[in-house]
């Protein structure tokens, strides 16, 4: 009996000690566990603590994508209205290049008419010079024209000129007629020729009045004649008179100013050139 108890004491405190130890282990275990789990825990923790974060940022996230694309959308809409206002903008700018290069061009064009009127100026300013000129020597042959005119008035005085009968032949020289013959003369006188004012080379007119005179001077300026009749023979403004030469018709002439002995008359341009001094004049019948 003693010697199994003596056997069972020190296997019991063997298994003590094995049970001691293995709690011990237990213990160990648990309190590594333990650790392990708080650990873990506080791990879960941050864990929800950054998804829960991360769904917040997550959210932001998704308002922020809408807000972007409510403005990208609005950006969008912005950029078509840009698109079409620079659609707008172009057309503007080339209509503009346009009246631009074509204002160019009326400028050139202008400065082309402004050159050419500064040298039609330049030229009329010359011309007018040269006028002037011209016009201080017909001033100039005017004064001596009306001196002579009146020398011509003052030396005609005592000059009676008498009247002559004109007839498709010659015109006679009416110088030593008394008034009794002239009017004898003027009597025969026949209708006068519709077409009295021919060019040189048709027959002078068959009747016409009696008044017969020459012409003094030819002014081919002013278009004008003296003749050697005046108010002394009846002569008076808007008289006509043809104007001949060997009994060929030149002309016609219209008195336009009177003297007591001679008159000025007009003459059309064409007969600048075919009226010449010493021509006879001779009264148209109205």
């Amino acid at each position: 009996m003693n010697s199994k108890g003596k056997i069972l004491l020190p296997v019991l405190i063997v298994l003590a000690v094995i049970s001691l130890f293995l709690a011990a282990g237990a213990f160990y275990l648990y309190q590594k566990e333990y650790a392990q789990n708080v650990k873990l825990q506080g791990q879960i923790t941050e864990l929800e603590n950054r998804q829960r974060l991360t769904v917040n940022q997550l959210e932001e996230a998704k308002k922020k994508a809408t807000e972007l694309s409510l403005k990208l959308e609005e950006a969008k809409n912005r950029l078509d209205s840009l698109t079409g206002e620079l659609a707008v903008e172009k057309s503007a700018h080339a209509e503009t290049s346009g009246k631009l290069e074509q204002s160019k061009q009326d400028l050139a064009k202008q400065k082309t008419l402004r050159e050419d009127l500064e040298n039609r100026l330049n030229q009329v300013q010359g011309d007018s010079k040269q006028i002037k000129e011209e016009l201080k020597v017909i001033q100039q042959q005017k004064s001596a024209l009306e001196e002579k005119i009146k020398n011509l008035e003052g030396g005609s005085g005592g000059v009676e000129l008498g009247k002559v009968v004109v007839s498709p032949e010659a015109v006679q020289p009416a110088g030593g007629l008394t008034g009794e013959q002239a009017k004898t003369a003027a009597g025969k006188n026949s209708a006068p020729d519709k077409n009295a004012l021919k060019p040189a080379g048709k027959t002078q007119p068959s009747s016409v009045d009696t008044s017969e005179g020459k012409v003094m001077i030819v002014n081919k300026e002013f278009n004008f004649v003296v003749i050697n009749l005046g108010s002394k023979d009846k002569v008076a403004l808007g008289d006509e008179f043809i104007v001949s030469r060997a009994g060929k018709t030149i002309g016609e002439i219209k008195v336009e100013k009177v003297h007591e002995f001679m008159s000025a008359a007009g003459f059309a341009t064409e007969l600048k050139d075919l009226i010449k001094e010493n021509d006879k004049v001779v009264k148209k019948i109205k």
